[in-house]
């Protein structure tokens, strides 16, 4: 059973690149199952498989007497590339979204480890701004935001903030002329949220973490 879900799944990911690669191009019908066989070397069931799975999520639909059509565009870039390429007023609006459902959830539901951990990268931070090292800034300022992600305790939360980390990064860079100035004047702020967090403040952080990106640090 194992090996035929695995094929199965190989399956789906083979024709999600044919869509993306366009092959298999948006309304048209795809292969009759013989032929999906022959192309996937696996065997029918897994074919049905991976043909229901990609129907239920609306990639693929089936149309009865008719055939198995593309019902959706399935994009080859990874979500890093389409991020990168996305405005910055937009990835910024939804980084509040994140970073303010993250620290709300850090605040409910960090523990003494994750204190810790966080605590010691705002520590990095204010040593990094005191050597005026501005890559160790931007390092303990993303690993600072990156332990409140892991304490939150929702590993699809961390994973999402752990890509905005790569754009978050190419902004820093791109305010580079600035020296380490935004991060010190931000740097109050972060203290006060990791003591909200700490005291398991949850209105308190929402609220200092929207200051903080209100005003881009």
């Amino acid at each position: 059973m194992e090996k035929r879900e695995s094929l199965s799944n190989r399956v789906i990911k083979l024709i999600k690149n044919d869509i993306a690669q366009g092959k298999f191009k948006l309304n048209e019908k795809i292969p009759a199952e013989p032929e999906l066989m022959q192309l996937y070397s696996v065997g029918r069931s897994s074919i049905r498989e991976a043909i229901k799975t990609l129907a239920i999520s609306g990639i693929l639909k089936v149309q009865q007497g008719s055939g198995t059509f593309v019902n959706s565009f399935v994009s080859a870039e990874t979500i890093e590339q389409r991020l990168k390429r996305a405005d910055f007023d937009q990835i910024n609006a939804v980084r509040k979204l994140l970073e303010g459902e993250i620290v709300k959830l850090a605040a409910q539901n960090n523990s003494a480890i994750h204190i810790t951990q966080i605590e010691q990268n705002l520590e990095k931070r204010k040593l990094a701004i005191q050597s005026e090292n501005r890559q160790a800034c931007v390092d303990a300022d993303i690993a600072f935001h990156m332990a409140i992600a892991q304490a939150s305790l929702n590993n699809v939360l961390a994973d999402l903030y752990e890509s905005f980390t790569l754009i978050i990064r190419d902004f820093f860079s791109k305010r580079e002329a600035q020296g380490i100035s935004h991060f010190a004047m931000s740097h109050h702020l972060h203290e006060q949220l990791f003591k909200a967090i700490k005291a398991q403040k949850v209105k308190q952080a929402g609220q200092l973490i929207q200051q903080i990106l209100d005003n881009n640090y």
